[in-house]
Parts: C-alpha cells; sequence; structure tokens
C-alpha cells in the first residue's frame, strides 16, 4: 500500500472513533499519531503522559511543549511502576505489568471525559520484537490507529517529516527500565544513574543512546555510526570520569553498537 493510501486509511479510522485518548510519550509514534487525531478530530483528543522514574524529565519536558504549541488538551498522569507488584523485580514480562497499569488509568480517563476510545502508539515494527506490554494492550481494548493501518517506523518518519514534525529523526526511545537486565532489581538509584549517564552522553553531542546498567558496569550503546566519535582519548576520558562521579566503577562500549531490544537478546523464545 502506498504511503498517502496509508494515511488516509489511518485518517478513516480516527474519523470513525469520534472522540479519543492518545497514550503521548512524546515520541516519533506517539507524537505522530496525537497530530493525525488532533487534525482529524479537532477538540476531541486528549493527551496523556504518564510522569514517573522510569520516564526522563526531559523527555516529559518535550511532550508538554508539543502539546501546548499544538493547542491539544494535555493531561500528566502520576504512575510510579516501581510500586506495581513485581515490577521491580524486572521479569521478563515486566512491560506487560507496567502497560496494564499505565492503561487503565488512561481509560478511567476517557470515562471520566466521556471519551470512546484510548489509543496507543504501536506500529507494524513492534510484532517483530518481544512487547509483551502489546498483550496488555489487548487484555485492555486499547487500539493502535498505526498498526490497523498498517504502517511502519519508516512510514511514520517519513510522513512525520513532511508535516515538519520535530520528531521524524527523534531517537527511538525506551522507558529507562529497559536498560536493566532481566531478573536484576530495579531502583530509584538505577534509574538515576542511568538518566544521568545518557544526559551526559546527550549533551556531548550523541543522538542514540543508551547505557545498560550491569551492577558496578555501564555497558554503553551509540548508533553504530557514532561509534567512531567515541574512539577519542579525550572523549573517553570525560565519560568514564563523568559515569563513575554517577556511580558505577567500570565504564565499557558494547562494540556492535546500539540495536533495539538488546536486552531481548538473552530471552529463550522458544
Amino acid at each position: 500500500m502506498a504511503l498517502d493510501e496509508k494515511l488516509m486509511n489511518l485518517k478513516e479510522i480516527l474519523g470513525s472513533m469520534d472522540s479519543v485518548v492518545v497514550g503521548f510519550s512524546g515520541g516519533v509514534d506517539s507524537t505522530f499519531l496525537l497530530k493525525i487525531a488532533k487534525d482529524v478530530l479537532k477538540d476531541k483528543v486528549i493527551a496523556v503522559t504518564a510522569s514517573s522514574s522510569t520516564f526522563p524529565k526531559r523527555e516529559m519536558n518535550e511532550a508538554i511543549s508539543f502539546a501546548k504549541q499544538n493547542n491539544i488538551k494535555h493531561m500528566i498522569v502520576k504512575s510510579e511502576e516501581l510500586d506495581i507488584e513485581g515490577f521491580s523485580k524486572n521479569p521478563k514480562d515486566r512491560c506487560f505489568y507496567c502497560k496494564k497499569e499505565l492503561f487503565s488509568k488512561f481509560i478511567d480517563i476517557a470515562k471520566e471525559n466521556g471519551y470512546k476510545y484510548v489509543l496507543d502508539g504501536s506500529n507494524t515494527d513492534d510484532t517483530k520484537d518481544y512487547r509483551p506490554g502489546m498483550r496488555a494492550s489487548k487484555e485492555l481494548g486499547i487500539r493502535s490507529p498505526l498498526l490497523e493501518a498498517n504502517m511502519s517506523k519508516e512510514d511514520i518518519r517519513m510522513l512525520s517529516k513532511k508535516m515538519n514534525l520535530p520528531t521524524w529523526d527523534k531517537p527511538s526511545f525506551a522507558c529507562l527500565s529497559s536498560r536493566v537486565p532481566y531478573g536484576e532489581e530495579i531502583t530509584k538509584q538505577k534509574l538515576n544513574m542511568i538518566e544521568d549517564s545518557e544526559e551526559f552522553l546527550l549533551k556531548l553531542g550523541f543522538k542514540q543512546v543508551r547505557v545498560r546498567h550491569h551492577g558496578d558496569i555501564a555497558r554503553i550503546e551509540v548508533a553504530p555510526k557514532e561509534r567512531e566519535k567515541l574512539f577519542n582519548i579525550e572523549v573517553m576520558d570525560k565519560i568514564s570520569d563523568r559515569l563513575k562521579e554517577i556511580g558505577f566503577k567500570y565504564v565499557t562500549l558494547d562494540l556492535d553498537g546500539y540495536r533495539t531490544g538488546s536486552m531481548n537478546e538473552v530471552l529463550d523464545r522458544k
């Protein structure tokens, strides 16, 4: 299906919904979905963003700014994942419990405001990796219009660029909990260390960054094309010194660079 046809299909899907609550993280997918929903449904759209220790402040600020600039009603709900029973133990289906809690709150907001549907930004690429959160969406009846319109991440980026959305080339993002290996406890201290470390690397000019927390070891992933920037003595010393100040004892580089779901590589999918 051509890109324009997919966009038309998406607008038809949204148009049939009448009123929606959009789970809005400020990322590539949810920003695109929110903008199209606003264009189609006008004032019958509420964007909802969850505030928690797993969601960096910079992402929250960007979400607030986008909603304000586009005159979209925006609500922020407190959702502390570490308070969800079993979440901090970091089981491999951790995202299921998080999404179930989060979407339940979004459903309550929809009911309170008389809105018909709650939407998420899942797309066809999300079906290619381990995504337990999608099971929660299905169980709770959350709609995924981008997936329904058969849109991929690349489709969304291309259309976002045409629409001059600031997120068209924004690096992929996942909650900070995804930096901790399955089975290892998630704590606020670890999340703070990860956020501070990634913020430092972003300020150095890296665009796609993950700092994986392996106990005393920080495993840094940057986009494959950005790896060369790290092979500079001065840059390496700055990163090592800062991450050790933050609390890591050893600072390492993943030679493969960033790839989606690297923590899932250890899972047995059989």
